[in-house]
């Protein structure tokens, strides 16, 4: 049930004889693809937003601390992500989703991108909490992504009117199977930086560097490995080791962020930047991808639409390291240091260019734990007396 400012419940403790309460918050956690994230009503929130920030911040223990011990955050970016959820006012949408990253080792928040990890999670907490309910087999749920102004249908299966989460789909940096969870992203084109090639060109020049910067569903810098002297396949760990590789990715970073109608990028966790080599284990692409500025494990989930609709124009610097299916609809399979991403893009039939109407990809989620989350009173409910 969804709290208030008047009915949030408190846990007292006595302290060298002092009462210090903290404000209870409804939560579940969920892991949503490969991600793991805390998902939250917008209800049970404050609605000043820089209280409600704050007490976000509290909830993942993102304080500046890369620990993130006084919080439900797993120190690493990966494993510090919030959902936000409410029931949609839109026709065309069930949900409204906020995507927001806490900052891992910094102060601080960021709701500019989308995250199609967690979001693979959010028709199940529709379900858990009551939100919605679904008969049948098998769950619909729109999806409006709020950071982008975009929409994601949502299809899996259910029993009882709740989401299985046992099944047979196997995705990559998640051990075991469980349920399928079908994602069909709708219109992506421009949903951070207003269009598909915010600078207007395939193939940009930045110190020296070709660039393809490109947002299908997420802000990407495409760029080949072997013009920093890689081969791709370098581990995450080399990569991140290798801190003049890392300046020179940040300074091109920070001067497409203008160029991609997104301003001054410092504290941002876009755009994402993409080392791309062929590849070689039978996929498409190679990927090793910086969120912002450190290279992770695998790439998301709308970075690697972005990253495979960039391959489709012939100018792009990374286009020749695919063999780019002919077919309308392109299967695409994106490797990552920890496995691949496979993408069906389906294209404009009836337009001549580059026009991906609808991008699907598999995921699953697990709910992983629900109860109440405390903040300190004097966050939210003001200084105890």
């Amino acid at each position: 049930m969804p709290a208030s400012d008047e009915n949030h419940a408190s846990n007292r403790t006595e302290v060298d004889g002092l009462i210090m309460p903290q404000t209870a918050i409804p939560f579940l956690q969920f892991r949503g693809g490969s991600s793991k994230g805390v998902y939250i009503l917008r209800d049970d929130l404050p609605d000043d937003l820089k209280t409600r920030d704050n007490v976000l911040k509290w909830i993942m223990g993102a304080h500046g601390d890369p620990r993130q011990i006084d919080g439900l955050g797993g120190a690493n970016p990966l494993t510090s992500k919030i959902a936000v959820i409410n029931i949609s006012d839109r026709d065309d949408c069930d949900i409204d989703y906020l995507f927001i990253q806490a900052i891992v080792g910094e102060d601080r928040l960021d709701d500019t991108p989308n995250c199609g990890n967690i979001l693979s999670g959010i028709g199940a907490f529709a379900l858990e909490t009551g939100l919605m309910q679904a008969a049948g087999p098998d769950a619909h749920i729109r999806v409006f992504m709020t950071n982008s102004g975009k929409r994601c249908d949502l299809v899996f299966p259910v029993e009882n009117g709740k989401p299985v989460y046992d099944g047979d789909a196997e995705i990559n940096g998640v051990l075991g199977t469980a349920a399928p969870v079908l994602c069909r992203y709708h219109d992506l084109a421009g949903s951070i930086c207003g269009t598909l090639l915010p600078t207007g060109k395939v193939c940009d020049v930045v110190d020296g560097v070709r660039v393809t910067c490109i947002d299908n569903g997420m802000p990407v810098v495409c760029l080949r490995a072997d013009d920093f002297g890689l081969t791709g396949q370098e581990t995450p760990e080399q990569l991140n080791a290798d801190t003049a590789l890392k300046n020179r990715l940040e300074s091109i970073r920070l001067q497409v962020g203008p160029m991609m109608n997104l301003g001054d990028v410092a504290q941002k966790a876009v755009p994402k930047m993409c080392l791309v080599s062929p590849p070689r284990h039978g996929g498409h692409l190679s990927t090793r991808t910086f969120i912002p500025k450190v290279c992770h494990q695998a790439i998301g989930v709308l970075g690697a639409v972005s990253v495979a609709t960039a391959a489709l124009f012939e100018d792009s610097p990374i286009h020749n390291l695919a063999d780019i299916p002919p077919s309308a609809t392109k299967q695409m399979r994106i490797e990552h240091p920890s496995g691949h991403f496979d993408v069906q893009l389906d294209l404009n039939p009836d337009h001549h260019g580059i026009d991906v109407q609808q991008a699907g990809l598999l995921r699953t989620t697990r709910l992983i734990s629900k109860g109440e989350v405390f903040v300190p009173y004097s966050v939210w409910k003001g200084k105890a007396g």
